[in-house]
């Protein structure tokens, strides 16, 4: 089955608009687009669908870099939270895709509002919490739903595993021992992997046993999974540049709410995590993949937060850095994803940078972007039709 969709409005988001323009999908592959009238070769498919896309909006389906849905369900109360397991600080081994419902309605609301992929994960209650998923929001099974089963590991500092643990009187109740927390943990996985492996090469060596949670990890030290690391607070987000530098890992910062007060700082640190050894799991190379940033739409809940500011995506994305803008559903519904960077675009971002916030750069901190987020040939025809520009609500 083909696909041509045409004389619309086309947002690349890869450096191109065409105010009428078309796109050819076959077997769910961009297979050609452009400026103006398709050529008369892409119409001599007999199973071709003509969409004639007159006066409307085509870009790629937009997607959520971080948020919950499926884990913390719409409607169902304490029933339906799972994405903490507050019992145990360092549960790596975790999977998400073990606790989705994938009947959760924030997923049908969210593609009703053009975001067909999310990043969705376990919270912030512990040091280390699992695997996040990348998500399509359709489908019967989340399984069917997969793009990428585990596609991150999070990790979180600040107030949040200060607050579980502490009030259960266990570790961590400070920065310090969260911190310490998380070094502990990737030493733990590091000797494991390296006693794995002496044992490969010399059979007189023995394997160490299965190890679930040290296992989980082995991807993060190798630089083959993101670290995916909540953190608010200045101190926070600059004790995560430091672990993640001392083991040389591939590592996005979620929230960054106090990021414009050092944008200069992790601008720097973006340039150096470029040169082709970093985040490759070598001792003081860390690669900060991109920013992750929200909730906007919301208050100052907590001490943390106390100096957020709105135009937080705007400094960064000036500063240089590639900056994402997730909703963190539930805490803003997910259905405003497209709102949330109207708003940053009012703040001072770009509607270039506004736009990608929500599709390539989003991919690209999902380690998704040679398969989505942009209108390209060869990338997966995951695309959406807007009544009006994307980034206006009454679209």
């Amino acid at each position: 089955m083909s696909l041509l969709i045409k004389n619309a409005t086309v947002l690349t988001i890869s450096g191109q608009k065409w105010d009428k323009g078309f796109v050819c999908v076959r077997h769910g592959v961009i297979a050609e687009a452009g400026p103006g009238e398709p050529g008369r070769h892409l119409y001599s498919d007999i199973e071709q669908l003509v969409i004639d896309a007159e006066g409307l909006y085509l870009m790629p389906g937009l997607i959520d870099a971080h948020c919950h849905v499926g884990l913390f369900d719409d409607g169902l109360g304490s029933e339906g939270q799972d994405g903490n397991e507050a019992t145990d600080p360092i549960t790596p081994q975790l999977q998400a895709m073990d606790g989705i419902f994938q009947d959760d309605r924030g997923f049908t609301e969210a593609c009703r509002y053009g975001i067909t992929s999310v990043m969705t994960g376990p919270g912030s209650a512990n040091v280390i919490a699992g695997h996040f998923a990348f998500l399509r929001t359709t489908g019967r099974t989340v399984d069917k739903m997969a793009r990428k089963p585990m596609a991150a590991m999070k990790a979180a500092f600040g107030e949040n595993p200060k607050k579980v643990y502490g009030n259960q009187s266990k570790t961590p109740s400070t920065r310090m021992a969260t911190a310490s927390m998380l070094r502990d943990a990737l030493k733990q996985a590091s000797d494991y992997m390296q006693a794995v492996e002496d044992a490969r090469q010399d059979e007189n060596k023995k394997k160490p046993d299965y190890n679930g949670r040290w296992e989980a990890l082995v991807p993060v030290l190798k630089g083959e999974m993101i670290l995916k690391i909540h953190a608010h607070r200045t101190d926070d987000i600059l004790t995560a540049v430091r672990i993640a530098n001392q083991y040389g890992l591939r590592y996005s910062l979620d929230h960054c709410t106090e990021g414009y007060l050092i944008a200069d700082i992790l601008a720097e640190e973006y340039e150096k995590g470029k040169h082709e050894d970093c985040g490759k799991g070598k001792p003081g190379q860390g690669r900060l993949i991109g920013v992750v940033t929200g909730p906007l739409l919301s208050d100052r809940s907590k001490p943390e937060l106390n100096r957020s500011d709105i135009a937080n995506p705007s400094i960064l994305s000036a500063a240089g850095l590639p900056v994402s803008i997730m909703t963190d559903h539930p805490v803003i519904p997910i259905q405003y994803l497209p709102v949330s960077a109207a708003v940053a675009m009012r703040e001072g971002m770009s509607e270039d940078s506004a736009l990608k916030s929500i599709t390539l750069n989003a991919a690209a901190v999902c380690d998704m972007d040679d398969q989505l987020g942009s209108i390209e040939v060869g990338k997966i025809a995951d695309l959406v039709i807007f009544s009006g520009h994307p980034l206006n609500f009454m679209s």
